[in-house]
């Protein structure tokens, strides 16, 4: 990988990644993440090589700074969290895409982010609950980040939080999906039984690694 073509377009062929050129100048262009707005690649042109600004993990900084001359502390970032990567032809393309990968990874994981995750893993016809699903993000003590996550959903779609209850399995506000019972109309809609605003978890709970 020698040019900033080769790189901006393995940039955006991450999930949700778009270009951008904030500064007005053409010689900075920058790759950002959509959930957040963050850049996790920046390319530039200095000295005569394209560079590229990845964000890295402080135990992995120096590692790639020791493996290749041409990996550098972060031009005009933090030092400890960003690295610049010089396209001078001495590093393999494999281990460029690793950190340009590592860079996305770092920059795109948030606790909305694995939270979402979790809940597009709850299968057709099954409910979890709020707890479970922080689990899956990482953290069971965040289920009350877990429905804030939710109330915000930038995606229903593809996003099924109907499929979230709460820990009696009772279903979330009366208009957080759009209006009275909506929540309970769309669980009926793949089978789901609900009873009193409530489902029963015994019957309808979904348990990661069971076949379906």
């Amino acid at each position: 990988m020698r040019t900033r073509e080769e790189a901006l377009k393995y940039g955006l062929s991450f999930p949700d990644a778009y270009k951008d050129a904030p500064f007005h100048d053409e010689n900075w262009q920058l790759v950002r993440y959509k959930g957040n707005k963050k850049a996790f690649l920046w390319t530039y042109e200095r000295d005569g090589f394209v560079n590229l600004n990845v964000k890295v993990a402080p135990d992995k900084a120096f590692f790639w700074r020791d493996m290749y001359k041409s990996v550098i502390p972060g031009y005009h970032q933090n030092k400890q969290h960003w690295n610049t990567v010089i396209l001078d032809g001495t590093i393999p393309e494999e281990d460029i895409r690793v950190m340009i990968a590592e860079s996305y990874d770092l920059v795109s994981d948030s606790p909305s982010k694995r939270i979402y995750d979790a809940v597009k893993r709850i299968p057709y016809g099954r409910v979890a609950t709020y707890g479970q699903i922080a689990e899956l993000a990482g953290d069971r003590k965040m289920a009350r980040a877990v429905g804030n996550a939710l109330h915000k959903n930038p995606d229903p779609d593809s996003i099924p939080c109907f499929r979230v209850v709460n820990s009696k399995g009772e279903l979330a506000g009366e208009f957080v999906f759009g209006g009275l019972w909506e929540q309970a109309r769309m669980l009926a809609e793949e089978g789901v039984e609900v009873v009193d605003g409530r489902v029963d978890l015994e019957r309808y709970q979904w348990e990661p690694g069971e076949k379906l």
